[in-house]
């Protein structure tokens, strides 16, 4: 379900894949081949949600802000199963793993990697192009190529996925 909160109504790119049992609700911008998997919650009821372009949102997260706190994700960004994020930022090409926690005012470097069941606390900084891990997340290694090589791959399955599914759907 797509909702308004009071004057805010999501701004959604038709090119993008709204899954089924998804809510996206108030001051929610969508970027282009971006997409949001099944029984996901987008709240942009406190404070903007912007989601850039090629984004995959999969199945059951939650996004959701703090007062005056934007929750930006930019472009080719993956969010896995279950993460919740809140005021934080994601940077370009970067991915967050399964379970996930990524709180008020941290930020995922462009092209970084946090691992299954991480924590990122407030303000936590992720550098790019880095590997972090744990309760809370810190830094383990530098991504190998392979490691890059496999979250391009991540977002090109997405988007084809999501191309597929958004045919099925009735206009």
């Amino acid at each position: 379900m797509i909702y308004p909160f009071k004057d805010k109504f999501p701004q959604i790119d038709t090119s993008a894949f709204i899954a089924d049992y998804t809510t996206i609700t108030g001051d929610v911008t969508i970027g282009a081949d971006s997409s949001v998997w099944f029984n996901t919650v987008i709240r942009g009821d406190v404070s903007p949600t912007i989601i850039g372009n090629k984004v995959n949102i999969q199945d059951l997260c939650m996004l959701h802000q703090s007062p005056g706190k934007t929750l930006l994700l930019e472009d080719e960004v993956t969010i896995g199963h279950q993460v919740t994020l809140h005021s934080c930022t994601v940077r370009k090409g970067a991915l967050v793993g399964m379970g996930s926690l990524i709180l008020d005012g941290a930020e995922i470097g462009e092209g970084a990697f946090v691992g299954a069941g991480s924590l990122v606390p407030p303000g936590k900084v992720i550098p790019p192009g880095m590997l972090a891990f744990g309760r809370p997340a810190t830094v383990v290694r530098e991504l190998r190529e392979d490691d890059k090589e496999d979250m391009k791959r991540i977002v090109r399955e997405y988007k084809e996925k999501a191309a597929y599914y958004k045919s099925l759907q009735k206009e």
